[in-house]
């Protein structure tokens, strides 16, 4: 009996080793089919794609080819066709680096309940890819293919296809303007033009090529301050639209049926044969209108603030049916478009070396400074004494508007210069400076009120002259 126990118990032990090895042998054998190495498991060229859609999270999107591409749920969507082939390039040649074959779990792989399902098709093929985990370890993806196998992939399909419908859509561009620019026209709120025009009779500064057409004067610009305005319009965030496809109901409604400003740019660019051609930008801009209203209830005294106050507005490109809300800086920037926005702030905007001769009239006495011109340096004189008039040039440089002003003198003036300019179209510039307050003096330029400017600033250049004649 004994012997016949122990002769089962042997039987038992073998019957668990024989099962154990089997097991053991069939783990070895599904391991050998996990290997480490480069393929290509998706070849699907871009044009041979005619359907596209995907599920992730809350988006549920699909798009159809018919020559170009189109939105599901919505034909008069515009749909970017750059990003659509984006997305398609991530398949042209689709590479894992892992592969599972004949995968058993694909609950440990996250692909029993995917967090993104791709759909694609072509007129021979239809494709589903179905995105599980992200191994942190491998920093790759995990995906199927319907063909029983696991993939890692390094270029991982997320990085694509976590969007949302607002980052397909096709948005107006906006031309970058360097030195092209050849004409700006203001309508609405502001109601005048900006020309382009090199070596201008109409100003002293070489630099100066932007010109104001108002009341029959081509009057000069600050090239920097206008250049500064068309950045703020080629780098304007066209991205969170409100409706792509407007109608005259919401034209009203976002104030773009009679825009407070509309901005057009004439300039020129290169065709495809290198041929410079002319092109225009139109940019219409509006705030909230009942907003609006709002506002402009209420008195200048308590809107004080207003700098600091938020503001609801849009812009539309041309005749786009997209209408765009942008940000309440971006609004002012684009609504500080009046004359005096680009105007030079310098009292005198001219290169100094261009000063030939200054006479200088101060309480009551005229004093003159002469110079003499050899190759590009420029040498000054006060009765026959050589100066350095670093310090007078910086004086004069830092006179400056700290705003503009067309009232006329009643105080007494302070001082007053007389530049005689190496300038065929400019040879002489006044400038008289005159008492305001205690803060400001106002500066007269060639008879015109131009500015107020600080009145630290005039005392300033009053002490350089002492610091030049009295010595």
């Amino acid at each position: 009996m004994k012997r016949s126990k122990k002769i089962y118990f042997l039987l038992c032990i073998l019957a668990v080793t024989s099962i154990a090895t089997y097991a053991v042998k069939q783990l070895e054998e599904h391991k050998e089919k996990i290997k480490n190495r480069e393929e290509i498991i998706l070849e699907i060229p871009i044009d041979s794609v005619n359907a596209l859609s995907w599920q992730y999270e809350s988006e549920n999107l699909a798009f159809h080819k018919d020559e170009e591409w189109i939105y599901d749920e919505d034909e008069s969507f515009p749909v970017d066709e750059e990003k659509i082939n984006e997305l398609l390039a991530l398949f042209e040649e689709l590479k894992a680096s892992f592969i599972i074959e004949e995968a058993r779990d694909y609950g440990q792989y996250g692909l029993d309940d995917p967090i993104c399902t791709i759909n694609l098709s072509t007129d021979e093929k239809s494709y589903e890819i179905l995105l599980g985990d992200y191994s942190i370890m491998d920093s790759q993806r995990y995906i199927s293919i319907g063909d029983g196998n696991v993939y890692l992939v390094k270029d991982d399909p997320m990085d694509y296809f976590a969007v949302v419908l607002s980052d397909l859509i096709d948005n107006d561009e906006i031309p970058t303007f360097n030195d092209n620019v050849t004409k700006i026209q203001f309508k609405g709120v502001e109601d005048y033009h900006i020309i382009y025009e090199e070596d201008s009779a109409n100003t002293y500064s070489d630099n100066d090529v932007y010109f104001a057409q108002r009341n029959g004067k081509s009057l000069p610009l600050d090239t920097h301050r206008v250049n500064s305005y068309l950045r703020k319009i080629t780098h304007l965030d066209l991205t969170d639209y409100v409706t792509y496809k407007a109608s005259e109901e919401e034209l009203r409604k976002y104030g773009l049926d009679e825009p407070e400003l509309m901005v057009t740019v004439a300039y020129t660019t290169e065709n495809e044969e290198g041929k410079e051609i002319s092109d225009t930008f139109v940019l219409n801009i509006s705030r909230d209108p009942e907003e609006k209203k709002a506002a402009e209830k209420i008195s200048k005294k308590d809107n004080d603030n207003s700098e600091e106050e938020k503001i609801t507005a849009y812009v539309r490109v041309g005749n786009s049916k997209i209408i765009y809300k942008i940000s309440s800086d971006d609004y002012r920037d684009l609504m500080a478009a009046s004359y005096d926005s680009f105007r030079h702030l310098e009292v005198f905007h001219g290169d100094f070396e261009s000063i030939q001769q200054l006479d200088v009239s101060l309480e009551g006495t005229n004093y003159t400074i002469t110079s003499e011109k050899k190759g590009d340096k420029r040498t000054y004189y006060y009765k026959e004494e050589e100066l350095e008039l670093v310090d007078f040039q910086r004086a004069l440089e830092n006179l400056k508007a700290d705003s503009f002003t067309n009232q006329r003198p009643t105080q007494k003036k302070e001082i007053s210069l007389k530049l005689y300019l190496d300038n065929e179209n400019y040879p002489e510039v006044h400038i008289d400076l005159y008492r305001y307050d205690g803060t400001y003096c106002l500066a007269v330029v060639d008879g015109e009120p131009i500015s107020l400017i600080k009145r630290s600033n005039v005392v300033d250049l009053i002490e350089t002259v002492h610091a030049i004649v009295l010595n």
